[in-house]
């Protein structure tokens, strides 16, 4: 049965058999493409766009940040690479003091010190994971994949209202800091739609990681500046040390794989939450006949509020990182256990503590051979720590948030932990051969939106541009949030027991690419500054300068 969708979509997929690059800016996705053009591959475009990314996005990721990239090579192997950041050696589960000890405010702490300024800065991962997924699987000279970045860096580029707004969220904290405010608001003010961002320092210290990789960060001069940077003398002093930073390792994992109606839905593993929340939920929904209660039904929003309820509920009891915590993913993956599930659908769990920020950026690259890149990428908070390194451009993160400051806790602070991420680079495949690549950035609202993503493709077969741009609803078994084309349906989750909030968006600018018989498409939504890119054509036919009578050498000298 077809039933009429209650959106329309307001942007354009992208054809290429070549290869198709999408990410949440358009220089981003013109790096990426850059790159393939040069011959590189999915690995080379991914980095490249990712580099281009902490220019053009600086307030959603950077080198000095963390995140998650999930790579399948052509001959079908699946790697994640963890670059999340973990808490520093000098770290112990007393360095805040809690405000509260209720939620809401029961991850706050006196003066912020686990948000802004040196103080709430973990290890970062981004860089060495991005120079050590080139390195195992690239192409191109590294320092190929640099270059757009600096010329975005050194040149300047447009701001987009995204970003003009970004900057206005926060204007305050960022006027406070004199390196960051120099850069993101030269006049005082956010900058206007169309104007032009320079980063000279930054460009700068993207010159070096093009000379010396990851290094530069992780014990070399860059390094030392954040380093330096952390130590102010005062009670915002940061843990973050050189030794710190050479200390770090990218973490290669493998994946969890899940079925739903047939197709393998491919994830990280934990730390990530996406791998096994994901299977979990398609696994409850496979019970149900989605395709005939229709998207956007009260029955249907009804079904998907209680099923990521209690996949949040399972979350908040068993997830970690696997480091210090027993994750049971094989019993929570279970088609048994989703049974179960269905029998308690509906449960209301108690809000419960965690934070993760909305503000990420995601890439989904592919090339001709068959290579895909799923990565999502963050400094965590809008602007990070919202602090710049003095003489480099370089934005550290603040992940010091997402973990419990007070003591004895399932989140609290140890020295190498990660915290659980919700971040979904997902790869779907069918009978092993790719159908789908997707992610999107937004904090707790992730995961949850990349299964809705998926049940839109496969349940209710939606075109691509139609499965990202499609409202969403989201939940923690509290509150029910809707975004406004479904707000038609407030009343009647009501009545079903919800208390519901129509918000204007859930998540972020979600990316994705669907393969077929047809060739690569990639689709990006309204959520973000989402750009899609494919190449078609390419090169000339073999042998079309040589004549019947002439050898390649004879052909070669008639040219010159």
């Amino acid at each position: 049965m077809t039933h009429p969708l209650p959106f329309k979509c307001e942007k354009q997929t992208a054809h290429g058999p070549a290869g198709i690059v999408v990410t949440n800016h358009p220089l981003g996705s013109s790096a990426g493409t850059e790159m393939l053009a040069a011959g590189g591959n999915a690995v080379d475009a991914a980095v490249s766009a990712l580099l281009t990314l902490t220019v053009v996005e600086p307030m959603m990721v950077g080198i000095a940040g963390g995140g998650l990239s999930h790579l399948r090579l052509a001959d079908g192997t699946h790697v994640v690479m963890d670059a999340l950041a973990c808490a520093a050696k000098g770290m112990h589960s007393q360095i805040y003091e809690p405000i509260s000890d209720e939620m809401p405010r029961y991850m706050e702490t006196k003066d912020r010190r686990n948000t802004v300024g040196p103080s709430a800065v973990a290890v970062p991962g981004n860089l060495a994971g991005w120079h050590q997924l080139h390195q195992k699987y690239g192409k191109l000279p590294f320092s190929d994949l640099v270059e757009p970045a600096i010329r975005a860096a050194s040149r300047g580029f447009f701001a987009t209202h995204y970003l003009s707004g970004s900057v206005n969220e926060f204007k305050e904290d960022l006027a406070a800091d004199r390196s960051l405010a120099a850069v993101m608001m030269p006049e005082g003010r956010p900058p206007r739609f169309g104007e032009r961002v320079f980063m000279h320092d930054y460009a700068e210290s993207l010159r070096l990681i093009a000379r010396e990789g990851a290094a530069a960060l992780h014990g070399g001069a860059l390094g030392a500046a954040l380093a330096e940077s952390m130590q102010t003398g005062g009670p915002d002093a940061g843990w973050v040390t050189l030794e710190d930073l050479r200390a770090y390792r990218p973490v290669e994992r493998g994946v969890i794989t899940g079925n739903y109606r047939g197709f393998e839905i491919v994830g990280p593993p934990p730390p990530a939450s996406s791998g096994v929340h994901v299977t979990q939920m398609l696994n409850i929904l496979e019970g149900y006949d989605i395709a005939d209660m229709g998207f956007g039904s009260p029955e249907t929003l009804d079904l998907l509020a209680r099923t990521i309820a209690l996949a949040f509920a399972d979350r908040r009891a068993s997830s970690g990182d696997p480091d210090f915590v027993d994750v049971p993913v094989e019993h929570l993956t279970s088609k048994a256990y989703a049974a179960e599930c269905r029998a308690r659908l509906g449960v209301k769990a108690p809000a419960a503590p965690g934070y993760e920020s909305r503000d990420t950026t995601h890439v989904t690259v592919a090339d001709k051979d068959g290579n895909i890149v799923s990565a999502t990428h963050t400094i965590n908070g809008l602007f990070g720590a919202r602090m710049m390194v003095p003489g480099t451009g370089i934005i550290p993160n603040n992940y010091m948030m997402n973990y419990d400051p007070h003591p004895g806790q399932a989140l609290s602070i140890v020295p190498g932990k990660r915290v659980p991420t919700s971040m979904a680079p997902m790869i779907i495949c069918k009978d092993g051969t790719p159908r789908f690549a997707l992610g999107l950035p937004g904090g707790l609202r992730i995961f949850p939106s990349a299964m809705q993503a998926i049940v839109n493709l496969i349940d209710h077969r939606m075109s691509l541009q139609e499965a990202v741009e499609a409202p969403r609803i989201w939940t923690q078994g509290q509150e029910v949030e809707i975004e406004e084309p479904l707000a038609p349906m407030e009343n009647a989750l009501r009545e079903k027991g919800h208390d519901v909030k129509v918000v204007p968006h859930i998540g972020g600018g979600m990316n994705a690419i669907s393969f077929d018989e047809d060739g690569m498409s990639g689709a990006a939504c309204w959520r973000a500054d989402g750009t899609a890119i494919g190449i078609g054509g390419g090169l000339a036919r073999p042998g079309v300068r040589f004549w019947p009578d002439q050898s390649p050498d004879e052909d070669a000298e008639s040219s010159n």
